[in-house]
């Protein structure tokens, strides 16, 4: 028997990568990771080398069934230079200190988006709807357009195996959101691009696209896209010590800029001080805070002071390996 194998990774186009994937076939394949070959591709192609010069290596580093295809897989690679290192464009690279202790929960908000129209579904062309209010969470044709994309991508997450742990309708009209939860940085980001991957894939069938910008809608009164960072450690989910979660918040307002450089391009037009943001020249934490740059949910506080912070920063094109790289190093600084 033949199966197919679907190399996915990420490219090197900035300020943004985008996803790329090509078809292996394989005959009586395994199904398991340490029997996915490495492989190469034309990196001239996708701005990660030069013409003369032009293999990258494809490392398997996460497979699981593809659950749009027969007797096939979604394999989840890092790019690596010819010798072996890792590409510059390798954000899982840039994960130094990876294990289950620290667990995150990425909230990733996104637009489908029309390219017919170069608007958003429930836009009329050249307008606007009715203001954002009704979409939240909404039913109805009126407010939810669609579902039966967001439904089938979330069938095909939970196939494929992935740990999706919700979907919402969110504040602007045709604007969505899934949740992911994992154990390690590493296990988080992949989560996250293979299922960025079935969204974009499912999207296809119904001729739409994904605006992953965060502020697609450009200066207007519409929520802009994030990818909302839950995180904790052993300490702050056991402790019960508020200490902790002080030392933590106050580590980040002392590294800004580090965090801003990798919460993704764009992310000040997003992060203005309106619509649930913070401004991006400021810092600040709260209790159940939307408006913050890190929020403590109002569970960790009444749980005694056991749980998780929300870093609602990142962006929602942020390269979700490099998000959970520098809060793992950042609350690690905190807590030594």
């Amino acid at each position: 028997m033949k199966s197919k194998l679907e190399y996915i990774w990420l490219d090197g186009y900035k300020p943004t990568q985008s996803l790329r994937s090509k078809t292996m076939v394989r005959k009586d394949f395994s199904g398991k990771l340490e029997d996915c070959p490495m492989w190469s591709f034309d990196g001239s192609s996708t701005e990660q080398a030069e013409g003369n010069a032009s293999d990258c290596l494809l490392k398997p580093v996460m497979i699981i069934p593809d659950p749009g295809r027969k007797d096939s897989y979604l394999v989840m690679t890092e790019v690596l230079n010819a010798d072996g290192t890792p590409h510059p464009s390798n954000g899982r690279a840039t994960i130094d200190d990876d294990d289950d202790d620290f667990w995150f929960g990425f909230e990733q908000e996104y637009f489908l988006w029309d390219p017919t129209t170069n608007l958003p579904p429930g836009f009329p062309p050249g307008g606007y709807p009715p203001p954002q209010g009704p979409y939240y969470c909404s039913v109805g044709a009126r407010n939810a357009y669609c579902r039966d994309l967001i439904e089938e991508h979330l069938d095909l997450c939970l196939e494929a195996g992935l740990n999706v742990e919700g979907i919402n309708a969110e504040v602007a009209a045709g604007q969505w959101e899934f949740q992911i939860f994992a154990k390690s940085a590493a296990r988080a980001g992949d989560e996250i691009w293979l299922a960025r991957y079935l969204l974009e894939r499912t999207a296809e069938k119904y001729d739409l696209a994904v605006d992953w910008h965060p502020k697609p809608l450009g200066d207007t009164d519409w929520n802009g896209s994030g990818m909302h960072a839950n995180f904790s450690n052993g300490s702050m989910r056991d402790a019960g010590d508020e200490g902790i979660f002080t030392k933590v918040c106050e580590e980040f307002g002392k590294n800004i800029p580090e965090c801003i450089s990798v919460y993704g391009a764009h992310n000040e037009q997003r992060l203005t001080g309106k619509h649930e943001t913070q401004s991006i020249d400021q810092y600040s934490y709260g209790v159940s805070d939307r408006g913050a740059s890190i929020r403590i949910p109002i569970g960790t506080v009444e749980d005694g002071w056991k749980g998780r912070l929300e870093d609602r920063r990142p962006a929602s094109n942020a390269d979700p390996y490099k998000v959970a790289a520098i809060i793992v190093k950042i609350t690690k600084k905190a807590l030594a």
